[in-house]
């Protein structure tokens, strides 16, 4: 497919840098814990973060009411909006899922909230064929009321949004962003070459963040950046400012957290696991049926952490953070 070009002014200016994929702390009694939900939102700008991504899946929004996943985006947007910033940084509402007038009526919830724009994964377990998949985006696009980041996890969901169904769907003044997480390096390669130049390529893992910048990605939505945000910025900066080496030195030495943050359990078990390991919220309580991290993994994460600095030998959180978002 050759490339598309678009007359300009059409869309918001196009998403770049990492972007956190925020887990949802929860109180004991399976509550959502506000108090360190807000905190970790503040940590995030102060420590340079390029936008923030509340209830997507790692937020634990399929096992979210609808009322709790508008209460914590309106959450985000107005902590946002209290911290002091360059620019005001975007927030990415996790509004999809495998029900297109839910997701609508998500998404236009969201945009109400004051959200900047819609994280909208593949549905799943239905299994759409790409006719419906073009469908299901395209309706979110035209009703919901934002800007939307398609978000295509075939592992997770069953689907694979092609690149020739995402590059039709590219062409929507709305559509201004693909979050990949197929792993198709040749799927990713064809939308980063044909995509319009004003939609952001993003890439879904954090260990194929290099990966993707290479072939002309644009960022990350990153798990990695709930624990080290600084480092996640830095490492797409790096890149756009053409320092390969930088970016791939941020790369290797974060590669051990990308991996250890799938390991042991799914997502977001090992990443809550590491956050309440070094502080940054209080516990690591999942919704079921998610549970919390088992020993024998938790010890491995816990090692790693000592290794990589990011708690002390008495478990603490290895360097200060600003503003108390740390215990």
């Amino acid at each position: 497919m050759a490339r598309i070009t678009r007359s300009a002014s059409a869309r918001t200016p196009r998403l770049r840098g990492a972007f956190t994929a925020l887990v949802t702390p929860l109180t004991t009694d399976g509550a959502i814990d506000e108090v360190a939900y807000r905190r970790l939102v503040a940590w995030q700008v102060l420590a340079g973060i390029d936008g923030l991504v509340p209830v997507g899946t790692t937020g634990e929004s399929p096992t979210l009411s609808s009322a709790e996943r508008d209460r914590l985006i309106e959450i985000a947007v107005t902590t946002v909006a209290e911290r002091p910033s360059r620019t005001r940084v975007p927030v990415i509402a996790g509004t999809g899922s495998n029900d297109t007038r839910a997701s609508i009526e998500a998404t236009r919830r969201a945009a109400a909230l004051g959200a900047d724009a819609a994280l909208i994964v593949t549905p799943y377990y239905n299994r759409p064929d790409q006719r419906m998949l073009d469908a299901h985006f395209r309706a979110i696009a035209d009703e919901g009321g934002l800007p939307i980041v398609v978000y295509n996890v075939p592992s997770r969901t069953g689907a694979n949004v092609e690149a020739d169904t995402f590059l039709r769907l590219a062409e929507h003044p709305r559509v201004v962003a693909v979050k990949e997480a197929s792993g198709n390096i040749e799927q990713i390669a064809v939308i980063c070459r044909d995509r319009p130049r004003d939609v952001a390529v993003l890439a879904g893992d954090d260990a194929a963040t290099l990966a993707v910048l290479a072939m002309g990605g644009d960022g990350v939505v990153s798990v990695a950046s709930n624990q080290v945000p600084a480092e996640m910025s830095a490492l797409v900066a790096a890149w756009h400012a053409g320092d390969a080496d930088g970016a791939r030195r941020i790369h290797d030495r974060w590669l051990p957290l990308f991996r250890a943050n799938f390991q042991g359990a799914p997502n977001p078990v090992p990443a809550k696991a590491a956050l309440a390991a070094m502080g940054l919220i209080e516990r690591d309580a999942t919704r079921a049926p998610l549970l919390p991290l088992d020993d024998a993994p938790r010890a491995r994460l816990t090692d790693l952490l000592r290794t990589l600095g990011l708690i002390d030998a008495g478990g603490r959180v290895s360097a200060p953070v600003e503003d108390g978002a740390a215990a």
